[in-house]
């Protein structure tokens, strides 16, 4: 009972040291960020100070500061819709890769049949397919989140696929010896083996998913940060492009921690 007691208060012990590790990590992780973000203000002032460029050319941090504190709710407001955008095409495009992914490895047919066609979607420039969503699917959300899909959708789809072909030999030889067939290894040991594979290619694609969406945005919308800032430029309020700028940095910095976050409960309840 003893050695029960004392092996419960280990385990306990060793998780809270877990969490604080893990907030001691983040914790620096912040403080590094806003030492970087303090220096780019630094610079970029210092910039603006020497070479007094006009203000519709490259604001100063004040001008971008007075875009915020005038239309800071109409900012957030299309921050928001850019952020569900993002975070759809996120979930459509990783689906349709992961689901494209386990075809591929499925049988070496279906590798040569979809590869290529896989790798054609990525030929075609974004800027010729997103007037098209926008004729298909309208000026909604809808084409927004196609655009990111699609530009998800060939990082997650190929390198999931190719990690799933990786996988170690010997691992599939065992398989075989114990009775598994084509779909079994593909369940087993192809799917299963290729996390790693998977996760990064999640994480590329949330690294990029911003830029679908407001491509998308930019070619035809009524709201979302590319919206705000083709009409902003359209007026030269150059501050308010930089400020809906830095909103989609903070955008796709938040998508990437997400995914970072997801990948690794998705590889630790795998191990």
């Amino acid at each position: 009972m003893g050695d029960e007691h004392l092996r419960l208060g280990s385990l306990q012990h060793g998780s809270r040291a877990t969490r604080l590790r893990s907030l001691g990590g983040v914790v620096l992780m912040g403080a590094r960020a806003l030492a970087a973000i303090l220096l780019v203000v630094l610079v970029w002032w210092a910039l603006v100070a020497v070479l007094r460029p006009p203000r519709y050319v490259f604001p100063s941090p004040l001008d971008v500061a007075e875009a915020y504190a005038s239309q800071g709710a109409m900012l957030l407001r299309n921050a928001g819709i850019t952020a569900l955008e993002i975070l759809l095409g996120l979930g459509v495009g990783v689906s349709a890769g992961v689901l494209t992914a386990l075809v591929v490895a499925a049988t070496p047919l279906a590798r040569r049949l979809v590869l290529p066609v896989v790798v054609a979607t990525q030929a075609l420039p974004v800027f010729a397919i997103a007037p098209l969503l926008v004729v298909w699917l309208g000026y909604g959300i809808a084409s927004k989140v196609a655009m990111a899909a699609l530009i998800i959708y060939f990082p997650v789809a190929t390198a999931y696929a190719e990690a799933m072909t990786r996988v170690d030999p010997r691992l599939l030889d065992l398989a075989r010896l114990a009775g598994a067939g084509r779909f079994g290894l593909l369940w087993r040991i192809r799917a299963p083996g290729g996390l790693p594979g998977l996760a990064a290619g999640v994480k590329v694609a949330a690294t990029v998913a911003p830029i679908g969406a407001v491509v998308g945005e930019w070619v035809g919308a009524s709201a979302g940060l590319g919206f705000v800032m083709v009409n902003a430029n359209a007026r030269s309020q150059t501050g308010t492009v930089f400020a809906a700028l830095f909103l989609l940095a903070l955008l796709a910095l938040g998508t990437r921690a997400l995914a970072d976050r997801l990948v690794e409960r998705l590889l630790w309840r795998d191990g």
